[in-house]
């Protein structure tokens, strides 16, 4: 499979696909090296990166001032820098929403304790510059260089990118906060006059409630402070009436581990998801007299929701249709996108035999690099097996639909054949 996304590279560098006007690729990449927000990397088998991904790394719509993604962040920082005071009355939160996307496997895994045969590792998933480098799946990657500065208190907002289907509410460019509090002995048990009797760690064993390096008490109020905080910031977002309840998850950099959901419009939704960070991460982060927190959320997800936008392609719109409906000067103000005319879709199949190792990701993402923000949704509509000549043919329905005016068949029919073109050379599939 890995020499199938070289080949995939390579193609697209030289492809007569269309790269967005913002691509930073300020000069033609060399045969075996990407550029990348001003830095060249050498290609392997590992690297799947795109134009297209590589043309929408610096727009950072998560710190522009009007635009829906900028006011979810502004809100939860907001809240944090409330509620969250030193002494001097300043925040004890501070935040670092510039940090490159590109990271090492190391800081988007192996710090976080994923294992390595975690099925997220996989090139199908992520976005490899090559296969010491990608483009981070979460901004949890930058959580351990931060606490290893020193910090104890802070939010993480940016871009992240995983390769997914293709649909209204999945983009292969969203944007995440992740937020981490570190609590010492005092910290934690700030109103004990006797603290000789309270420890936060001991040589015990790891049950539902608490790490093996954790004592109970210590566990049940960092686990009590985190689901209060945490419950707080989404009364904060979404008034505070709100029914909410929490689910026992597992993530392998935090445990216990929960999601939290909220009933909205009538169907319970996830915002989060949270838990006591793993002893072992704090250690090799220097942190070893501290016991903390951290949670996660996506931003386009509570915007869509908050705001009732419909389609997530939408946050990447310049159109002033849509970005002028979030011109306000105080970020919790109450918005209700209003839609403007939605353009008619133009539907077309594609059928193919699919090769042994076809991964279909692979093929969404092809997908995306040809015809971009004109696909709306790809869906498998049929899977056929001939087992008498032992192939399995998939058929696709792709909806087609521009965001700010009306496409032609004759339009969409020149995107759909450079479709069918790169899935057979690229992809090795047999159109039917």
């Amino acid at each position: 499979m890995r020499h199938i996304l070289k080949k995939y590279w390579l193609l697209s560098q030289y492809s007569n696909h269309q790269v967005p006007a913002r691509c930073l690729c300020t000069k033609p990449a060399a045969k075996d090296v990407t550029h990348v927000l001003g830095k060249d990397y050498p290609v392997d088998s590992w690297t799947n990166i795109t134009p297209s991904i590589i043309g929408k790394l610096g727009t950072n719509l998560h710190t522009k001032k009007h635009h829906p993604l900028g006011l979810i962040k502004l809100q939860i920082q907001n809240y944090f820098y409330k509620n969250y005071l030193k002494r001097s009355g300043n925040p004890i939160f501070s935040v670092y929403d510039s940090i490159s996307p590109v990271v090492t496997l190391e800081q988007n895994y192996d710090n976080l304790l994923v294992p390595k045969d975690h099925p997220s590792r996989k090139p199908s998933d992520c976005y490899y510059i090559n296969s010491n480098y990608l483009l981070r799946a979460h901004t949890t990657a930058h959580q351990r260089d931060l606490i290893s500065s020193g910090l104890d208190s802070f939010l993480i907002a940016g871009d992240v990118y995983r390769r997914d289907t293709i649909d209204s509410t999945h983009y292969p460019a969203f944007h995440q906060i992740d937020g981490v509090r570190l609590f010492s002995k005092h910290e934690l048990f700030p109103n004990e006059e006797d603290h000789s009797s309270l420890h936060l760690f001991e040589n015990g064993s790891e049950t539902s409630l608490k790490q093996g390096e954790h004592t109970l008490e210590a566990a049940l109020v960092v686990a009590n402070q985190l689901k209060n905080d945490l419950q707080n910031l989404a009364k904060s977002l979404f008034g505070q009436d709100i029914e909410y309840r929490w689910i026992e998850e597992y993530f392998p950099f935090t445990h216990p581990s929960w999601e939290l959901e909220i009933m909205y419009e009538g169907k319970w939704m996830e915002v989060l998801g949270c838990g006591v960070i793993r002893q072992e991460i704090l250690q090799k982060a220097g942190a070893v007299d501290k016991i903390g927190w951290a949670f996660g959320m996506g931003l386009e997800r509570l915007a869509m929701k908050l705001y009732n936008i419909p389609d997530i392609r939408l946050f990447w719109s310049s159109d002033q249709r849509f970005l002028n409906q979030f011109i306000v000067d105080d970020p919790s103000t109450k918005i209700t996108f209003k839609p403007f005319s939605k353009h008619p879709e133009v539907i077309n199949d594609i059928s193919f035999w699919i090769p042994s190792d076809y991964e279909e990701n692979n093929f969404y993402d092809l997908v995306r690099s040809i015809g971009g923000d004109l696909i709306e949704n790809v869906e498998l509509v049929d899977k056929f097996e001939n087992k008498k000549k032992g192939k399995t043919s998939h058929c696709y329905r792709l909806r087609y639909r521009h965001m700010e005016k009306a496409l032609t068949q004759e339009e969409v029919n020149a995107v759909h054949a450079k479709i069918e073109q790169d899935v057979q050379s690229i992809l090795g599939v047999e159109v039917r």
